[in-house]
């Protein structure tokens, strides 16, 4: 029989390379009692890897003070237990091919907005060879992925992929089988769009990831779900008041201390972007992932309520000079690019004709839509909303009880 959705815990393997939105999905998960995190592999992206291998140690050490200081609070970090503890192991230091890229413009040189310096009481002392929260692995990421997929049922592992696709990548060359996993992510397809192409666009003589067992999560969905730095203030941190004014670890809890110390840099950056809001990207791919659990072989492809997907066929561009990482969709056949018997040249010289509408196919279901066909990626395409990922966000990880 299939398990109980209700009181079956959901094991993941969390791939990332820790920066500012990837901590915070990273304390959403180990405040989430529907996932148990089995694995954590740590790769470059946001920030080389050493500073990403640090700031998982940071994220943990945060909610242990948090915990010393207010032990009834325990409840509240499920994942957080001394007596099971997640492996945690190195993942890739760059793409598969060419150049490194990182996101350090927006995340700092070290991931947090550059936290280390601007807050030295939260910086960590190296090496960090034992720790007391995780089980180090010797092995690769990609090692410890395979051996955790391998040991599990068939489709109960949900792997989420919150940084370059490289990991997954390697996986599949060591062992040309995915496994049994359904990652779970929005993905940088500019670190690394070499793996992209191995992975989801398969040819004759390659086979990437069955389509069945992934969803994507594009920017154009991740982007609208934000957390007001005005909310995060009137409701985590009512101290966080400008950029000038640096976090004090006085008269607040560790852990808002620590999020407030790196929040603090991003919202400068967000500022000179038009926006004061953190956009919540890596957070919406662990919420996905704990409300659509992996699902068996006889189950339909189905999504839970008020998620909606549809199937998107693309190539990927990897060694353009401006272009890298772009998906390109040839929407010259797409009949839903176009009204049929539509000039198409009439079309796109009069804008203001209702049949200039060029879109990609989106479901027709409300709720739980089924995908029958597997025919391209399984892009979703509706959430149940930013507003509930917020009032969700700020309870699981501070505790606040919004709206």
């Amino acid at each position: 029989m299939p398990p109980d959705r209700a009181t079956t815990r959901i094991p993941v393997i969390i791939d990332t390379d820790p920066g500012v939105d990837d901590i915070i999905a990273i304390l959403l998960a180990i405040a989430s009692p529907e996932l148990d995190i089995l694995a954590y592999s740590i790769s470059y992206g946001n920030t080389d890897i050493e500073s990403s291998w640090s700031n998982i140690f940071k994220a943990y050490r945060a909610i242990d003070l948090h915990l010393k200081s207010n032990p009834s609070e325990k409840a509240r970090f499920p994942n957080f237990d001394v007596k099971r503890k997640p492996l945690l192991a190195r993942g890739p230091s760059g793409p598969l091919e060419g150049a490194l890229h990182s996101a350090e413009y927006f995340h700092g040189r070290d991931g947090l907005g550059d936290i280390d310096i601007r807050h030295p009481e939260l910086s960590l002392e190296a090496p960090l060879d034992t720790h007391s929260y995780f089980q180090l692995s010797s092995q690769s990421g990609a090692g410890i992925a395979l051996d955790i997929l391998r040991s599990y049922p068939a489709r109960s592992v949900t792997y989420i992929a919150l940084g370059p696709l490289t990991n997954l990548a390697l996986m599949m060359r060591e062992n040309n089988v995915p496994g049994n996993t359904s990652p779970v992510a929005e993905f940088n397809f500019f670190a690394d769009p070499y793996a992209v192409k191995e992975l989801l666009l398969s040819t004759p003589l390659h086979r990437g990831l069955p389509l069945d067992r992934f969803l994507m999560l594009p920017l154009d969905i991740t982007t609208p779900h934000e957390l007001p730095f005005n909310i995060y203030r009137k409701e985590v941190d009512p101290m966080f008041e400008n950029t000038n004014t640096p976090s004090s670890a006085k008269a607040k809890s560790p852990l808002t201390h620590f999020t407030s110390s790196f929040l603090e840099r991003t919202r400068e950056i967000m500022l000179q972007f038009g926006k004061d809001a953190l956009e919540l990207h890596d957070i919406v791919a662990v919420w996905c992932a704990i409300e659509n659990p992996p699902l068996l072989d006889t189950e339909p492809m189905s999504l839970a309520q008020g998620w909606k997907g549809a199937r998107r066929e693309f190539q990927i561009e990897r060694t353009g000079e401006i272009t890298r990482g772009m998906l390109i969709t040839d929407r010259r056949e797409d009949e839903m690019a176009y009204p049929l018997g539509t000039n198409r040249s009439e079309a796109q010289r009069d804008p203001n004709e209702n049949h200039h509408h060029i879109g990609y196919p989106v479901s027709n279901k409300a709720n739980g839509v089924v995908c029958d066909e597997l025919s391209g990626v399984l892009c979703i395409d509706g959430t149940p909303g930013p507003a509930k990922l917020l009032k969700f966000l700020l309870h699981r990880v501070w505790g606040r009880v919004f709206g």
